[in-house]
């Protein structure tokens, strides 16, 4: 789903990029509210306003966000869908870069090599567009930042939706009814019925693929859900050179061909160091086991010798 969102946003044309942004902060509240309310799931609502560190941080995350969306449906609409999926491509490289400068995490050697690739690319990129490739490095840092947001709030896919839809709500709300009554530039209501639909399913659009990945999250193992994830930028670069027809000179192959090499060796890495963790796991099971199994049959035969000691003393004691 979201590999192909880019067939969706230029229907809802003449739309700008703002008034879509809006509509679908709008829209995605009004979505999880209903399905919240077909689920019967509101207790999380108490708890979360008593912890204001929470709400703070998802205040932050919805900020984020909005700048993450905004700027790819507006990538989207005026012909940059290439350069929009390449920020989705440097978005691990810049989770890793975050990792190490922020949280102090220590990179495998693998890693390393990655991020070096991944930063010349950025170079070679920005020769070939003339300027760095600014589109793709806002859509990578707002959505590492959001990422990092979200680990240290911990909590579920559609509680957080929800709570960030909330945050997005009135400011959104306010710029649609700005939009309508003082510059009269609104086009909701007034392109026809399907136009009107369109802007009100920007909700969908936005919340069925967030509780889609909320819920294999919890599902699927988590080096095969990176690995998934790559399908997305995938589509969308896909879309960006068959269907909207974008050039690709030689200097942007060579960019994304470097890119696509971090991301290899990145894979590369998670899938062999995933492998030796479940073989490490393994060995300290069986040797758990083993250990099990000992104390047990000597538990066993002390039990089974403690009636022969004891009679043996009782003979010592009558003679």
């Amino acid at each position: 789903m979201w590999g192909l969102v880019p067939l969706f946003w230029p229907l809802l044309k003449p739309a700008g990029a703002m008034e879509i942004l809006a509509h679908r902060m709008v829209w995605s509240l009004v979505f999880v509210a209903v399905w919240l309310l077909a689920l019967r799931h509101w207790g999380w609502v108490r708890e979360l306003i008593r912890q204001p560190r929470k709400l703070g941080l998802l205040a932050i995350a919805a900020t984020v966000i909005s700048v993450n969306w905004g700027f790819y449906i507006w990538a989207v609409n005026t012909g940059r869908v290439v350069e929009a999926s390449l920020g989705y491509f440097i978005n691990p490289l810049v989770t890793i870069a975050m990792g190490v400068l922020l949280l102090k995490e220590r990179l495998r050697p693998a890693q390393w090599a990655a991020v070096f690739i991944g930063f010349a690319a950025v170079l070679v990129l920005a020769i070939g567009y003339g300027r760095p490739p600014w589109i793709s490095l806002t859509l990578a840092f707002s959505f590492a930042v959001y990422g990092l947001v979200k680990k240290k709030v911990n909590i579920g896919g559609l509680e957080s939706l929800a709570a960030e839809a909330a945050v997005q709500f009135l400011p959104a709300l306010g710029y649609l009814i700005w939009l309508s009554a003082s510059s009269g530039t609104s086009t909701f209501g007034t392109e026809g019925a399907g136009h009107t639909t369109l802007l009100a399913a920007t909700g969908v659009v936005t919340a069925v693929p967030l509780v889609c990945f909320g819920a294999a999250a919890i599902r699927v193992p988590l080096s095969m859900l990176g690995l998934l994830q790559y399908l997305a930028p995938v589509f969308q670069f896909v879309l960006g050179i068959v269907y909207f027809h974008e050039s690709m000179p030689v200097e942007r192959w060579a960019g994304f061909s470097l890119v696509w090499l971090a991301l290899s060796l990145l894979t590369w890495d998670a899938l062999r160091t995933a492998r030796r963790t479940r073989a490490q796991a393994l060995r300290l099971s069986a040797a758990a086991t083993a250990t099990s199994a000992t104390t047990a049959t000597s538990a066993t035969t002390a039990v089974k010798a403690a009636p022969a000691s004891q009679e043996r003393a009782a003979q010592e004691s009558a003679t």
